[in-house]
């Protein structure tokens, strides 16, 4: 099976003091953080082509180009959509958005690329 264009994702969650600027060390409000927008974002787009690799396969994140338009307090629920908008190879190019409950929190493109996971594995843990 191949991997189409217009492929969609998604991911949500609630959140918790965890998820804020002021714990995560990316700012001091308790407001959520990029950092965690961004790991939705990237959730959602690898959840949507998890179906389409092989056994042994996985992705793994190689760029990020997002813009964090809107806070969302403690409390508030959040979600992060996909959309493959290119197949190049083993890369895979997302439009990726984050929602709260009060509309648009930030947008932009994900690359990711993917990888015999053993392999990726064994080079990464080499460096030991």
């Amino acid at each position: 099976m191949e991997i189409s264009i217009g492929t969609k994702g998604h991911a949500e969650s609630y959140v918790d003091k965890d998820d804020t600027a002021r714990e995560v060390g990316s700012g001091d409000l308790l407001v959520y953080a990029t950092p965690c927008m961004i790991a939705m974002m990237e959730s959602a787009a690898c959840e949507s082509i998890a179906p389409f690799l092989d056994e042994g396969q996985s992705s793994v994140g190689v760029s990020m180009n997002v813009t964090h338009e809107a806070a969302t307090p403690v409390g508030m629920e959040v979600r992060a959509e996909s959309e493959v908008t290119a197949v190049e190879g083993r890369k895979v190019t997302f439009r990726v958005a984050a929602y709260d409950e009060a509309g648009l929190i930030g947008q932009g493109t994900h690359t990711r690329v993917i990888i015999a996971a053993e392999r990726f594995l064994e080079k990464t843990y080499a460096k030991l």
